[in-house]
This record gives C-alpha cells, structure tokens and sequence, in this order.
C-alpha cells in the first residue's frame, strides 16, 4: 500500500524564497552590529599611530596591551569598574526582589484594590514625573552623591512588572492549593513554589536589570557630583563624548603618556564584555519549559 504522502508547505518555492530573504536581512544585520565592535576590539590592541593612519581594520598589525595595562593600573578606572560591579549586583537583587514581590499578589484575582493599583501601574507606562521631578525627590531624600540613587529611582519596571504578573497568572492554581493544604502560607507558597517554576523569567529580567543598571550613565550624571563615585559608564562617557574635554578626563585618570584614541577603544571593549560574558549562564533558561510535567492530570 503507498504510504501517503505529507504536503510539507515549507517546501513550495515561495517558503524558499522567504527563508532565503530571511537569511540574508538577518545575515547583513548582523554584520552591520557585528563590524563595529569587531572594530573597537581590535583597535584597542593596535598603535595610536596605526589607529590614526588606517581607517578601518579588522586586525591590527601589531598586538599592543600596553592600553590594557595602563587602565587597570589607575586608581581612577579600577574604582569605577569595581563601583559598577557592586552597584549591578545590588542593584539587579533589590529591583528583581520588588518585582517579583508585587507582582505576585497582583496576579491573584481576590486582592483588594487590585484594578486600582494595576491602573495606577499603567499610567505610569504613558506619564512619569519627569527628570526634574525626580531629582527634586532624590535630592529631598539626601541621596545626592549616594549609591542608592542609582538604584531607588528606576527600582520597578512597569512593563516589567506587567509581564511578570501575567507569569504569575499562567501557573497551574493546583500547586499553589496543594501547598496551602500542606501548611505553607503564602510566603512559603512564593518562596518554595513559585519562584522554583519562574527561573525563566527571573534569568530574564535579572538580565534585563543588569544590563539597565550598566549601561547607565544618566543617573550617575545627575545625582552623582563626586568624580571618586563614578561608574564605569561615566567614564566611558567622559572619554567618548564629542564635546568632552579629554585632557581633563585623562588627567583625572592620572595619565601622563596616552594613546588617547586606543585608550577609549580598550575603556568601551572592559565596559562591554562583562555583560556580553554574563549572558551565555542565563540564555538556557529562556526557552526552558520548567512547568513540563510539573501538573499531571
């Protein structure tokens, strides 16, 4: 008997074409993102005088780490990749934390005051205070030149805390109820349930917040005056803004003798990589289906 045949609709000419597109604008995308990292990264081994005599280059003639060696042998630029370090790390804890912590009795359907608070979330996804504002507040607080300023003010994110919620919502009400006839109250129910079944979305968002909190520059830049609490990022800044005065950045960075153009290459390569590192450790727990088999019915 001929088995019959399956109509694989992927096949016919037009998905070809498709892919074939597809792969291509994905392909031009990525080496248009790609070339100019690939490009700082070598011009942080190269001379300042290759730097200066080729315009463009993918490897440099000659490998020189004497840039390398030079930044992480000032007081000024280790303070500020350390001061990031712990700034990230605390910061990502205590915004995760407050999330994760609203929005799970947000997800529960019986809360009192539920709509009015999820409204009041929303709004705040269209209208904000403002930068003025805000620095009224941190200023008012006393957390001018305080590393709570970095983190307090950007402490939840609204959308966030949307996406977060509706996590909470998608998990089976069973386990929660079997826990609850096992004695757990509703910290416990949080704690040993919950957060066991969300590790997806908390490798998600404790991505998203660190990579926030790193990359940011406005917040150090209005609430932080004393140049000895700068962050990696205000460095960076400093050396690579067009209207920076770089003879005052560098002298602040003790330097004497500098390849100027190679040393923000080498300060934009050790701001980047450590957050291009971090990802790979939480990129599995994407996709991963935690919940499978978790509800047996």
């Amino acid at each position: 008997m001929a088995r019959k045949q399956t109509v694989r609709y992927y096949d016919s000419p037009g998905s070809r074409a498709f892919d074939i597109a597809n792969v291509l604008l994905l392909t031009g995308l990525a080496v248009v993102t790609v070339l100019p990292l690939l490009y700082v990264l070598a011009g942080s081994f190269a001379s300042e005088s290759e730097i200066s005599s080729r315009p463009f280059f993918l490897w440099p003639q000659k490998f020189v780490i004497s840039t390398y060696q030079y930044i992480f042998s000032t007081d000024t630029f280790v303070r500020a990749l350390l001061t990031t370090i712990c700034v990230t790390a605390v910061g990502t804890v205590v915004q995760l934390l407050l999330t994760l912590t609203m929005a799970y009795p947000l997800a529960k359907r019986y809360l009192p005051g539920r709509a009015l608070v999820l409204n009041l979330v929303i709004f705040t996804l269209v209208f904000s205070g403002g930068m003025i504002p805000t620095y009224l507040v941190v200023r008012d607080l006393g957390l001018l030149d305080n590393y709570l300023a970095l983190i307090l003010p950007l402490a939840i994110n609204p959308f966030y805390l949307i996406v977060v919620k509706s996590f909470f919502q998608e998990l089976p009400e069973a386990l929660e109820e079997a826990a609850r006839i096992d004695g757990c109250n509703e910290l416990k129910v949080f704690w040993w349930i919950v957060l066991p079944l969300s590790k997806p979305i908390i490798a998600t968002f404790s991505l998203f917040y660190a990579v926030a909190i790193w990359n940011d520059y406005m917040s150090p830049l209005l609430y932080i005056d004393d140049s000895k609490k700068w962050t990696l990022q205000m460095i960076v800044r400093q050396l690579t803004a067009a209207n920076a005065d770089s003879a005052n950045v560098l002298q602040q960075l003790e330097t004497v003798s500098f390849p100027e153009q190679g040393l923000k290459f080498a300060v934009v390569v050790v701001a980047t990589l450590p957050i291009l590192l971090f990802y790979p450790f939480l990129q599995k727990h994407f996709a991963k289906g935690v919940l499978i088999g978790s509800v047996k019915e």
